[in-house]
């Protein structure tokens, strides 16, 4: 039998990323969660953390995390007296968690939620780690292991202040112009600048950028003239109908398909969730 309390150390190690953050966690103390770590290596026979800056689990770590993680979620749906609050750590693109996801998860009773925030397009890869119980993605799959339910599209527009577009794109969006004014990414994996670019000016166009990882940090940015960059609609359309944003090309639009993913073991754990997700994309994202 595994020690689920050491388990429980090992996960929070991997994810606060030292051992004192996981020992404030925890309420223990960081000599406490060191000796759990070291009971669970001698008991596997094998490293589970990668000591550094930050603490990482190994494979063999990742792999007993994941177990962690399942049964947690499966002993919830048990119909225990007086249930206490499962955590569920799932990975979301910041644009959705800035637009439609947030009342969906206060919607959802019995869970805490561990949010991990990344790039729609690589969401999945947490999920693939086992890092996550599930992501919401912009892959359809299929995903060994996972069920996928399609949410809608979330709609993109390039905008900028109408400052910005007066300074760099008086004439309006083309190779040179577009070659010269600052764009604004979120991160290296942030690719919705370029296909935009790639879909109405052509490909293979490089673009001086500001790097901003943040929804409200982007629209801020257009406001102040800062840079051009790719909104979601919720975000900015009283802005664009107030006129204090501009689409570079009206009725260029980008579609990004959404996916609720999560590990078939533990989908019926996260039935309500996924319900939820699914009946609140419905009102806020484009049909599927």
């Amino acid at each position: 039998m595994l020690d689920y309390p050491n388990l429980a150390a090992l996960a929070a190690v991997h994810r606060r990323g030292s051992f004192d953050l996981a020992a404030a966690q925890l309420g223990l103390t960081p000599s406490a969660v060191s000796q759990r770590i070291k009971a669970l290596e001698d008991r596997i026979g094998a490293l589970l953390i990668l000591r550094g800056q930050p603490c990482r689990a190994t494979e063999m770590g990742l792999r007993l995390i994941q177990h962690h993680d399942e049964v947690m979620l499966l002993e919830a749906a048990l119909p225990l007296p007086d249930p206490r609050p499962t955590t569920v750590r799932i990975a979301v693109n910041a644009d959705s968690l800035a637009t439609w996801v947030i009342p969906a998860l206060a919607a959802t009773e019995g869970l805490l939620f561990d949010i991990v925030i990344d790039d729609q397009d690589v969401s999945q890869e947490w999920l693939r780690r086992g890092e996550v119980a599930a992501a919401i993605t912009s892959h359809p799959g299929p995903l060994q292991g996972c069920d996928t339910h399609p949410l809608g599209h979330l709609r993109y527009l390039a905008t900028a202040s109408p400052g910005f577009i007066a300074r760099w794109l008086p004439e309006g969006p083309d190779r040179i112009s577009m070659a010269r004014a600052p764009a604004l990414t979120f991160s290296d994996n942030d690719r919705l600048q370029t296909d935009w670019l790639a879909q109405n000016i052509g490909g293979g166009l490089a673009f001086p950028t500001h790097r901003i990882a943040s929804s409200q940090g982007f629209v801020d940015a257009a406001l102040a003239g800062l840079g051009w960059g790719m909104n979601p609609l919720p975000l900015v359309a009283d802005l664009i109908a107030e006129g204090r944003l501009v689409a570079l090309l009206p009725g260029a639009h980008l579609d990004v398909p959404l996916h609720w993913q999560l590990a078939r073991r533990t989908a019926p754990a996260l039935s309500g969730l996924t319900r939820t997700l699914i009946r609140t994309a419905a009102r806020q994202l484009l049909p599927p």
